[in-house]
């Protein structure tokens, strides 16, 4: 498998040319070496999504971000584009900058910061470090707890993507020839788990993918990475994935949904069009068919 092989603490061969090369957009995906020699670009803001640990250590110069301040729980909804653009440009985002969002690399926090900034227009100009601050750690790049001031950034045509996003409505009425893929949990989608919900099970027609299917653990160094591209391209061949037809992700809250609209724009699909509402939406309304 081509990824970076890390031994001990610091010892890190890096293969990551070639492991992106091997995905159709391997360019949206980036290892700890190439952030380390690219951080300080001025044209580069790192964004860490991780829910806890940076105040103890992060990258130098990366910025701590809730990704959940992008999400709108009333309107079971992505934020309103102004609201957006005021949060990602106080983290010093503007026109001409690479994003790297990054996590601990076994959760979706930096992928759906990534599938929030695609929808929201920033689409090619943002990149996910493969196995998070968890690799930088391990591979023993230098870590700080100062907390850097980003100069405000300016954003001039932050607009909603609408082919990104599919709604209740659209699945309702019918996405031509789409796809649902339910990338919750075998216990979710059978309705075993239902969670905090109303309802248990899933939308009818559906197919179910775990999200976690695409990660796997580094023996060696306990890091989590993404597979590699035909081991991650295999189970969507298995379930008929077609890139010429749209592919809906949902999950609860559409934060593993946007893992895998990470997943499925690195191996090269371009209709994808999570469901936002999810099953917090569809598991509680009064008007919606539940298998």
């Amino acid at each position: 498998m081509l990824r970076n092989n890390i031994g001990q603490k610091g010892a890190v061969k890096s293969n990551m040319s070639e492991y992106n090369d091997s995905y159709p957009n391997g360019h949206l995906l980036v290892d700890v070496d190439w952030v380390e020699r690219n951080a300080a670009r001025e044209d580069i803001v790192l964004l860490d999504a991780r829910r806890e640990g940076y105040a103890q250590g992060h990258i130098p110069g990366s910025i701590s971000f809730d990704q959940g301040r992008l999400k709108d729980d009333t309107a079971r909804a992505v934020v309103a584009a102004e609201t957006a653009r005021d949060l990602l440009e106080s983290a010093g985002i503007g026109d001409d900058t690479t994003v790297i969002v990054l996590d601990d690399g076994r959760g979706p926090a930096a992928a759906r910061l990534f599938y929030v900034m695609e929808y929201y227009g920033l689409k090619d100009k943002v990149k996910l470090l493969n196995g998070g601050y968890a690799a930088w750690e391990e591979a023993g790049k230098p870590s700080t707890n100062v907390v850097p001031e980003p100069a405000r950034g300016r954003l001039t045509n932050v607009r909603a993507q609408e082919s990104l996003i599919a709604t209740k409505r659209h699945i309702q009425s019918g996405i031509r020839d789409s796809l649902l893929l339910d990338v919750r949990s075998a216990e979710e989608y059978s309705g075993e788990n239902k969670r905090h919900n109303r309802h248990g099970g899933h939308i009818r027609g559906s197919v179910n993918l775990e999200w976690t299917e695409a990660l796997e653990r580094d023996p060696a160094s306990g890091v989590t990475f993404f597979k590699s591209y035909g081991e991650l391209l295999r189970p969507f061949q298995r379930l008929n994935v077609a890139s010429d037809k749209p592919i809906v992700p949902y999950c609860q809250l559409n934060s593993r949904g946007a893992h895998t609209y990470f997943v499925l724009r690195l191996l090269g699909f371009t209709d994808i069009r999570p469901y936002e509402g999810s099953w917090e939406e569809w598991g509680n309304a009064e008007d919606t068919e539940i298998v």
